[in-house]
């Protein structure tokens, strides 16, 4: 299982230049889901999670892990 968390999270929508709001209108989440999420401002639920890490997933980003040769991170597929 990949990692995938608000530090991530936020590299990745970097990554491909979307917004919250972006990651929220593909994920089919809240933006507050979102925004929530990446300050850490409360639990957000694995589905939500699963669902925005998916959609970035879609859009052409993949998740590294630690075991990855290049180490945990994000890149473009």
């Amino acid at each position: 299982m990949t990692l995938f968390d608000a530090r991530l999270c936020k590299a990745a929508r970097t990554l491909l230049d979307w917004s919250r709001e972006d990651l929220a209108k593909a994920s089919g989440v809240g933006i507050s889901t979102v925004s929530e999420f990446e300050r850490g401002d409360r639990a957000t639920y694995e589905a939500s999670k699963a669902r925005m890490k998916s959609a970035l997933e879609a859009a052409g980003v993949v998740f590294l892990t630690i075991g990855d040769i290049d180490g945990l991170g994000v890149r473009r597929r």
